[in-house]
Order: C-alpha cells, then structure tokens, then sequence
C-alpha cells in the first residue's frame, strides 16, 4: 500500500508546489475513518481511495483533486459526515465529496430506478465541477480492476453498468485511455468466451506482423526526415473489444478487418500536421472515404486529429492519426488534460482551483443535463442518457452556418430539437441540402438541414421510435404526455357535459373552480383530466357542483362477452367496453356507419357512443379513437389516410387498444381490393376462397376497370390481422385474382 510521502513525491513530480499539508491530512483523515474495514479481497478498504488518488496522479491532477480521491468514500461508508469534511476541509471540498455520494435509503420500485436516480445525483454534481466525474471514474476503473472478488451476479451487473454508462462517459469527455480500459474490463465479464476468442486472435495476429509494424514507421519516419519534419511514429493496436465490437456491427470475419494495427504521427504544431498530411498522400494512394479532418471540424469532446488510410508499404492498408502534442494529450486525458487549472481566488486548503468549463466536451455535458433533468421518471432518464452517450457523430448544418453535432443515424427531427425545443415541437418538414426529404431520412457528415415549422404541429408520438437523440425523445415524450392529457380533458368535458344534461343541468368549467377542494383537485383542468381518465366519476362532480341533486336512476353497463361485447383499452389503461359484431352488423345494414351502441367506461357512470371508420379495424392493428363530438368516438386503424383530417386536432385523438378475450369467437371488419380478370367463374373463385378461409362477406361492389379486368371491393369479416393477411395472400395465390390488397379508407 503506498505510504504518505510516496503520494505527495508522486504529485511533487509534475507539481512542485503542491500543498503537502491538504494532502497530508486527507490521508490521515481517511485512513482513520476507514479504520479496519476490509474489501471483498481481503485488503483493508483504505486500500482502494489510494490506488484511486493513485490513478488520477497518473492524469497529473492537482491536489485539491487527490484529496477528494482519498476521502471520496468517507460520507458514504464510514461515520463522517459533510458538515465535519466542510469543517477540516473547506465547503468546497465537502460538495465534491457529497456529490461523489450515492443516494441512500431510496423508495424507489425497481433497482434500475435507484440506478438513475444515482446517475441523475452524479450528472448534476458532475455539471457543477467536472472533478467529480475524474475521481468517479478513476474510482469505477479500480473496481473493475479487482472486480474478479465479488460476486459473479455482482461482478455481471457493474460490468454492464460500466459498459452502457461510465465508458461512453469517458469517450464523451475525450478521456480515450480511461475508455478503453473500461471496454476492455467490462468485455471480459460480459462475455468471457468471446473476449478469449478476439484476445488469442490478435495476439497471433500481431505476433505475425511484428515486421510489418517496423517496416511501416521506418518508411514513415524517412518520409518525414526527407520533407524536414520531426515526427513521432508510434504504432497502436486496436483492442479486443473495438474488434468484436466492429465484427457485430458489420457482420464481417476477423480476416477482413483492415485497420487492427494503426499509427500516430505526432508533430511539433499545426502547420505540420497538414504538411506531414500532403507528404504522405503523394507518396501513397489514399482509399476513398476514409479521411476526415477532426482539426478543422473538432468532435464534440474536443477530440482533433487528421485520419486518413493508405496503401502503403508491401500493399498493406495503413490508418494512420495525424497531430500534435497538445492534440494528442486531449486525446488520451479528454477534460483532464486542457489548461485545466483556474485560479479562482486564495480559497482555504488549497481547493481554489476548478477545471476550466469552457471545453466542447464540458458544454455538451451541461446541455445534456439541462435536457434530461427536466421531470422525466428514472427509467426515461436512464434510457436518454444512454442515447446521449453514443460516440459515432455526423456533422450538419443550419442553414446560417451554424454546426450541429449529432449521433450517427440521426434525423432531421433530431436536427431540429437539437437547434431548440420549440423547433422540434413544431416541426413538419425539412430541406436537406435544398431539397424537400422524408423526416426519416438519415443525415450524412455535411448536410445543410432547414427545418420547416408549423404552430398548429404537435410532435406525434411515432417520432419516438424514429429519433435517436435522448433530447429529442425526451421532449417528445413530454409533448405526448401533455396531448394525452389534452385529450383526457376533451373526453372529460364530453362525459361532464352529457352527465349534467341528463339531469337538466347546464355544464360550464366556471362552475367547477368553486368545488375543486371537494374533488381534491387544484385545476378545473385536472378535474376535466381525472374523469377522462376514470378517476372521477361524472356523478361525483355533478354532485360536487349540485349537492341538492338526487339521481333518478342507476346507470347500468352492459356486462361484457354479452350480445358480442369486446374490450378495448386505452394508454392508460381504460377499459373501454364496445358492443362487437352483432351490434356492428345492424348498423351496416340500415347504413349507419357513424353510431353504435353505448361504451361504458370504467370508473364513469353514463355511456359513450362508439363506432368503426367505414374500413373497419381488426385485432392486431395499431388503433386510434378519434372523438366526435356529440356523437362519441370513432375507431381507425393508425395507417388508415382519413386521418389526416385530424392532423391539426391532436386533441380529438384518443390512444387505444385491442383487449380481446380468447374465449370470444368474434369476427371483425376489414375492407379488401381486389383486382380479378374478367371472366366467368372469376366472382364464384373468389368468393370460394373467401369461405375456405373461414371470412364472411358483408358487402360486395364491382367496378369494371378495364376490358379484362374487374375491381372489386369486399367489406368482409375476420378473426384478426393475421387471418386477414393469410386470406390476401390466397387471393393474391388465386388464378382469377391479378392483385388483392387492404382497403385502408
């Protein structure tokens, strides 16, 4: 174990005029509070701060840092407390510590959940001072280096966490190194058989090639001397889990990986860089599509380097990262290797210094931050912030030149939360590159994206499966979230105003604001939501509002699975209750497609008209109610085009869903073209068909199209999705039949 004066020498090294005594006293202070605890290894736990402060020595921290390195454990596992670090240490230091804490005693429902509440409490303090997430780190990379002492579920678990979080956090604040070794570690645990696997392979491979990694920097470095430029060549070899990680990705063998040795060039400033750059494509050919230019167009890490791969020596393709010193510092340190150091004043105890925060890498944290603090529950916080921590970025621009950094396979929808929030939420097209393209459309490095905007759009809620930015899924979510609730408060004002005209009363929000403390609701809003929702009864406002008023009768629901009943249910679980077939089939028949029977809802006393769009919808399509109002709600499957009249009333929408019981033999709706030739026979084949497959025609209407052929328009009767598929496809098999297909309104 690495006794006290070893440390302050080792600070000494790269700091002479460190504060012993800051260094000093932590060590003493922790080694006392940790007292005999013993880690699962064995070794006693004071072990660990040590070879933490250790690995941040290694990153040239300043003391102020060390020190928290050495006491980060204190509050969390000992009987110190903040009050008493901000007492021998100064305030300063005890926030660094505290936010190195993790939360305890939480009442939280899942472990994923304490996870982000964690990460959420790290990210906030991380955002204040970026020290805390270099201590974290070096604090996550010696528990993963003596991971093989817990637990094997424990051990699986970390090394998860390791992999999906606190390694890209490091890729995403430049510290490449730290990264690596995360991977590296996590891998061997995740998937022990294929990190031996990849291991052996590229040991052979290297043990191969060591003349070819000589033969290649030797003719590099003549290369430079002839063109009077002091060069560094050092080669690097790719690890293990990169490589397993490219075989996923690309589906390809490790015999057709070309880049598993590459090479720095390292050079004294920029000029040479791009001299260095010049000499080396005269003298090879470069391969197409691998140069980028990370210097004029820096990541957002702060990362800058020029690749470029070549045909080089023997034939052998060459990647090769050209930069500098200070370049190439950034790239292996990230934050912890700027001018990092700012005076901030003669602060106590040597901790008046703080990295500096005007950083790429620092300012995209805070952005991030700002982001996804913003109420989302712990599992969508969770989900987001792993969405921001994807390396792999294209590079697009506004159309006044501003640049936007954007994880690989972004949108223009991503595009334009990415600019502001509001973009995004009024977002209807977008140009790329002048030209008119689909919101689905995926950017490339260098597209200039104008984004096209309405105020009458709400962000739907299929753009969440479409966007890859957690900022964007966030603030779809939350514009869902709110339509929904806009829609809940539609349907409540509808129910409310049917219950009070029932009982001869006239409804008005104004006469709800006077009783919304007997509702135990602050909002009329939130009244109007709560009975949309089920939670409140329409009865109960009414007598809330009335309390004179005596109902004349009991409103009685239809008991489900009677006279053909089925059940939908909505997002948030409302039952809705809907008469099937037998009541559907009455009112096709006197040709009154926009009513059906009463729908109860449960927690609501009263009923609610329902009915199918004219092309019927069948169990296993993704549905949607659309409100009517005075005349209840209308059922579309999502793909039906009628919808498209309801785009500019996101209020109307009502989100629903299939809850069909298995026991209930009922067929439903759906609509089928079908394009037969015009012959004798070619109807009694079709319909044939239709009856071997156990469907019922309902309607039928012919359209002679042609000479040789006839369109025909069936409103059958199927089980489910499924069935009506099946039956299309043996239509489509029928000798009669040129095409089949679904009628979607």
């Amino acid at each position: 174990m690495m006794r006290q004066y070893e440390l302050v020498e080792r600070v000494q090294r790269y700091k002479p005029d460190v504060n012993e005594a800051l260094l000093n006293k932590a060590y003493v202070y922790a080694m006392q509070k940790h007292g005999h605890q013993k880690r699962a290894s064995g070794d006693p736990y004071f072990s660990h701060p040590l070879e933490v402060a250790a690995i941040l020595t290694d990153m040239r921290m300043d003391e102020a840092t060390i020190a928290v390195a050495l006491l980060h454990d204190t509050i969390e596992d000992t009987s110190a407390t903040r009050q008493e670090i901000d007492t021998l240490f100064g305030p300063d230091m005890g926030k660094l510590v505290e936010g190195l804490t993790k939360l305890k005693k939480l009442d939280l429902v899942s472990k994923k959940a304490e996870q982000a509440e964690n990460l959420r409490k790290l990210l906030l303090a991380i955002s204040d001072d970026v020290r805390v997430l270099l201590v974290k780190l070096a604090d996550r990379l010696h528990n993963m280096r003596t991971l093989d002492h817990m637990r094997p579920d424990k051990r699986l678990r970390i090394a998860e966490e390791t992999m999906d979080i606190y390694a890209p956090l490091a890729g995403r604040m430049g510290m490449q190194d730290m990264r690596e070794e995360l991977e590296e570690l996590a891998f061997r645990y995740i998937n022990p058989e294929a990190h031996k696997a990849v291991t052996e392979r590229l040991a052979e491979f290297f043990e191969r090639n060591k003349g070819v990694v000589g033969e290649i920097e030797q003719a590099l470095s003549e290369l430079f001397v002839e063109h009077a430029l002091y060069a560094e060549v050092k080669s690097r070899r790719k690890k293990p889990w990169s490589v397993f990680r490219k075989m996923e990705t690309k589906a390809i063998s490790f015999e057709q990986l070309s880049d598993l040795i590459g090479f720095r060039v390292i050079l004294a400033n920029l000029e040479d860089c791009y001299r260095a750059l010049g000499a080396i494509h005269v003298k090879w050919s470069m391969v197409p599509g691998r140069f980028k230019d990370y210097i004029s167009t820096p990541k957002q890490n702060d990362y800058r380097s020029i690749h470029t791969t070549i045909v080089g020596p023997s034939r052998q393709r060459v990647e090769l990262q050209i930069r500098t010193q200070a370049m190439d510092a950034v790239a292996e340190y990230g934050v912890a290797a700027h001018s990092i150091y700012k005076d901030h004043g003669n602060k106590p105890n040597g901790a008046g210094h703080a990295i500096s925060k005007d950083t790429n890498a620092y300012a995209w944290l805070r952005q991030t931050i700002e982001a996804l603090a913003e109420g989302d529950n712990p599992e969508e916080f969770l989900e987001n912030t792993k969405l921001e921590l994807f390396q792999d970025q294209v590079f697009a621009f506004t159309p006044k030149g501003r640049l936007i950094a954007l994880p690989r396979g972004a949108t223009p929808i991503d595009f334009a939360y990415a600019v502001h929030t509001d973009v995004g939420d009024t977002c209807v097209g977008a140009k790329v590159n002048g030209r008119i393209m689909p919101l689905m459309t995926e950017l490339k490095n260098g597209d200039e994206v104008e984004i096209i905007r309405s105020k009458a759009q709400v962000p739907p809620a299929a753009w969440e499966s479409i966007v890859v930015t957690g900022k964007a899924r966030s603030a779809i979510r939350r514009a869902t979230r709110n339509a929904i609730r806009k829609q809940y408060t539609g349907l409540g004002t509808c129910i409310l105003e049917r219950a009070f005209e029932r009982a001869g009363k006239t409804f008005s929000k104004e006469q709800i604001k006077p009783v919304l403390h007997r509702l135990a609701r602050k909002e009329v809003e939130d009244v109007l939501a709560a009975v949309g929702r089920g939670e409140l009864s329409s009865p109960d406002v009414l007598k809330a509002v009335f309390p004179e008023h005596k109902e004349d009768r009991v409103a009685q629901s239809p008991k489900p699975r009677e006279e053909g009943w089925f059940n939908l249910r909505n997002a948030a679980g409302m039952l809705f209750q809907i008469p099937g077939m037998s009541s559907s089939r009455k009112s096709r028949k006197t040709g009154d497609t926009g009513k059906g029977g009463a729908v109860p809802i449960r927690g609501v006393r009263g009923d609610l008209p329902v009915s199918f769009a004219p092309e019927g919808a069948v169990p296993g399509d993704r549905i949607v109610g659309i409100m009517q109002p005075g005349s209840g709600i209308t059922i579309y499957p999502i793909q039906s085009p009628s919808l498209t009249a309801f785009d500019d009333q996101p209020e109307r929408w009502i989100d629903v869903r299939w809850d069909i019981d298995e026991d209930m033999k009922e067929r439903f709706p759906a609509r089928v073209s079908v394009t037969a030739i015009n012959e004798p026979g070619s109807l009694a084949s079709i319909a044939q068909t239709i009856a071997a497959n156990d469907a019922n025609i309902h309607t039928l209407s012919m359209v002679q199209t042609a000479p040789d052929f006839t369109e025909m328009v069936f409103d059958l009767e199927v089980w489910d999705l499924k069935h009506l598929n099946r039956l299309i496809s043996q239509l489509k098999d029928n000798s009669s039949v040129s095409d089949a297909k679904r009628v979607n309104g």
